[in-house]
C-alpha cells in the first residue's frame, strides 16, 4: 500500500532502526545512525555521555523535551556451558516464553558475529514427551550456536564469552493492510515518529510555537534512560512510547494512546487534558488508559528530581515485549497529536 510522503519516510526510518541490533547497553551503532539521520535532515545532533541522542528542532520559549528510546530488549551471555551452548540473562523485560525458537545474533568480543537460536533444553518432541508442558525460562532454554562447537573450550575459541550480547531477530513485516509486525516496535516505531516530526519542521510544514528538543534515550528498558543528559532549560517532558493494548484497556493498534497513570503514578493533569482536548478537536482516533505494569523516560526524569510537567503518548502496540503488532494509523495519529501540541 502507498502512503503519503511523510508516512513513507516514517516507515522507512522505522525499518532501518529495527534492522540495527540495539539491546540496552549495546546501542552505539543505533545512536550513531540516529545522529546521522538528523544531520541528513539538516539538524545538528549530539550524543550525551551515555549515548543518548539530543537534537534541537528550534522554536522559542517554554522548552519541551519530546523523547523516545532506541534501546530494546535482548540477552547477554551469563554462562558458556560445558556442551558449548549458552545460557543467557535477559536485558529488560525479555521473557523466554516469548522468544523460544527465535534466531539470534551473538556479538563476540573479537568483533565477529555468530548466528544461533534459542531452544528449550532437549526440544525434540520425538525424544522429550514433556516438551509441551515444561516451563520456559532462561534456566530451561539455551542458545544453540550455528557453529561446529560441542565443548566450552570450542565456544570460547570463537571469542564468545560471558558478557557477550545476544540479539533477537526482529522479523519486521509491513502488511498490505497496514499492520506493522516486529520485535522492538517498542520503541523504534515511536522514534520513527519523531524523525517524521523533525522532517516536517525542516520542510516548513510545521511551525513550532515553543522550543522543542528531541531526546532519543538509551537504557530506557532498565529504567534510567531519561535520568540524565537532558537540556537544563526544559520545563516539560513528553514521552512518546508504546501504547498498551490488552484486556481492560481502550487502546488499539490504530489509536494514539494517552496514558493518565502508570505503575509510578499519574502524569501531569493539565498536559494530559490538553492532549485529550486536541485529540477531540482534530478528530483523532485516540484512547486514554491507565497502565499498571509500565513506566517511561518521563517518569524516570521525574524520579531523577527534574521539575518538569510530564506526559506520555504513543501508538498502540499489541503483544508488548514479544512479537509486537501496531498499525500505520496508530503512528499517524501519534504524529498528528504531536503536531497539534507543539504548534499551539
Amino acid at each position: 500500500m502507498k502512503y503519503n510522503e511523510t508516512t513513507e519516510y516514517m516507515l522507512d526510518v522505522m525499518k532501518r532502526l529495527l534492522a540495527i541490533d540495539s539491546p540496552t547497553g549495546f546501542t552505539q551503532k543505533v545512536s550513531e545512525a540516529a545522529v546521522s539521520e538528523f544531520k541528513k535532515l539538516g539538524f545538528e545532533a549530539s550524543l550525551t555521555n551515555k549515548g543518548c541522542v539530543l537534537c534541537n528542532l528550534g522554536g522559542e520559549g517554554n522548552p519541551v523535551i519530546v523523547t523516545a528510546h532506541l534501546d530494546t530488549l535482548g540477552g547477554i551471555v551469563s554462562e558458556v556451558k560445558a556442551n558449548g551452548r549458552l545460557k543467557i540473562s535477559n536485558l529488560g523485560g525479555l521473557r523466554a516464553v516469548n522468544c523460544e525458537t527465535e534466531n539470534v545474533r551473538i556479538y563476540a568480543r573479537n568483533g565477529k558475529v555468530y548466528d544461533g537460536c534459542l531452544q528449550l533444553l532437549d526440544p525434540s518432541t520425538h525424544v522429550n514427551p514433556k516438551v509441551g508442558t515444561e516451563e520456559r525460562t532462561f534456566d530451561t532454554t539455551e542458545i544453540v550456536i550455528d557453529e561446529d562447537v560441542h565443548t566450552k573450550e570450542e565456544t570460547l575459541a570463537l571469542g564468545i564469552t560471558n558478557g557477550c550480547f545476544v540479539c533477537f531477530d526482529p522479523r519486521t513485516v509491513i502488511t498490505e493492510s497496514g499492520y506493522l509486525k516486529s520485535r522492538y516496535l517498542d520503541d523504534k516505531l515511536a522514534a520513527a515518529v519523531l524523525f517524521a516530526l523533525a522532517r516536517k519542521v525542516k520542510e516548513g510544514k510545521l511551525s513550532l510555537k515553543r522550543k522543542v528538543y528531541l531526546f532519543l534515550s538509551t537504557y530506557e528498558e532498565v529504567g534510567h534512560g531519561g535520568k540524565a543528559g537532558l537540556p537544563s532549560d526544559a520545563e516539560e517532558i513528553l514521552a512518546v512510547d508504546m501504547g498498551c493494548v490488552g484486556l481492560g484497556l481502550e487502546g488499539s493498534e490504530r489509536k494514539v494512546s494517552i496514558c493518565a497513570k502508570d505503575a509510578h503514578g499519574p502524569y501531569d493533569y493539565s498536559v494530559t487534558n490538553e492532549l485529550v482536548r486536541l485529540s477531540e478537536e482534530r478528530k483523532l482516533n485516540y484512547a486514554v488508559d491507565v497502565y499498571l505494569n509500565y513506566s517511561s523516560d518521563a517518569q524516570a526524569a521525574i524520579a531523577a528530581g527534574k521539575d518538569y510537567k510530564h506526559a506520555l503518548i504513543g501508538p498502540g502496540v499489541y503483544a508488548s515485549h514479544g512479537y509486537e503488532r501496531s498499525h500505520v494509523e496508530g503512528a499517524e495519529n501519534t504524529l498528528a497529536l504531536l503536531e497539534a501540541y507543539l504548534s499551539l
